[in-house]
C-alpha cells in the first residue's frame, strides 16, 4: 500500500483500515523509514518556514522571527524527537495493554501509535501561515483514531477503549509538555523584524 493510501484510508476510512492494518508486520525500522519519517517533516519544515521566514504577527510589536540557524536546529531536534515520542508512546501503550483488557504486542503498540498519529502530522502544514496555526486543532481526530484502534490492534474490549486511549493521550500529552519545555528552552530567542 502506498502511502498517500495509507494516509487517505486512516483518515477516511479508519474503521475498516485498522482491521488492514492489524494484519500488517509491524517493524520499527520499516514504520520509521516509511511512514513516521515522511510525515513528520511535515510540521518539521512547515514550522521552520512559518517561525524563521515567514514569522508571527504580534500587534503593536510587530513581526517576530525565530533566527534562521536556530530555527534549523529547532526543526531538525523537533523531527528527531517525533521518533522518540512515538516509540514512548507506543512503549507505554503496550504497556497499559493488559491494565484494560488488552493484549501486549509491541508491534501492534506501535501501529496503533503511528496512524494514530497521522492527523497531527499532516495538520502540521499550517504551522506556515501563522493565521492558519489554529487549524491545527484538527490534529485532535487522531485522538479519535486512537479509541478506534485501540481495540482492534490492541485486542483490548470495546467498553474500556474510551479509559485506555485517555490514559495514553495523558501520558503522551505529559511527554509533549516536557519535550516542549526542553525545546522552548533551548530555542526561546525570537527577533524582532
Amino acid at each position: 500500500m502506498t502511502l498517500i493510501d495509507r494516509v487517505k484510508n486512516i483518515i477516511l476510512t479508519p474503521k475498516t483500515e485498522w482491521p488492514v492494518i492489524d494484519r500488517e508486520p509491524g517493524d520499527v525500522a520499516y514504520l520509521f523509514t516509511s511512514y513516521v519519517a515522511i510525515l513528520a517533516a511535515i510540521p518539521a519544515i512547515c514550522g521552520f518556514i512559518g517561525t524563521s521566514i515567514v514569522g508571527i504577527s504580534i500587534p503593536g510589536m510587530g513581526t517576530v522571527r525565530m533566527g534562521v540557524a536556530s530555527g534549523l536546529v529547532n526543526a531538525i531536534v523537533s523531527y528527531l524527537l517525533t521518533f522518540l515520542t512515538v516509540y514512548v508512546v507506543a512503549l507505554i501503550v503496550d504497556a497499559l495493554a493488559a491494565t484494560f483488557g488488552g493484549r501486549k504486542n509491541f508491534d501492534s503498540a506501535l501501529k496503533v501509535t503511528v496512524y494514530s498519529y497521522t492527523p497531527l502530522w499532516l495538520s502540521g502544514i499550517f504551522t506556515l501561515i501563522p493565521g492558519l496555526r489554529f487549524l491545527g486543532l484538527l490534529g485532535l481526530y487522531g485522538l479519535y483514531l486512537l479509541y478506534l484502534g485501540l481495540p482492534v490492534l490492541m485486542k483490548s474490549p470495546q467498553e474500556k477503549s474510551l479509559g485506555y486511549a485517555a490514559a495514553v493521550v495523558v501520558c503522551a500529552i505529559v511527554i509533549g509538555l516536557i519535550l516542549g519545555m526542553i525545546l522552548g528552552a533551548l530555542f526561546s530567542f525570537p527577533r524582532m523584524m
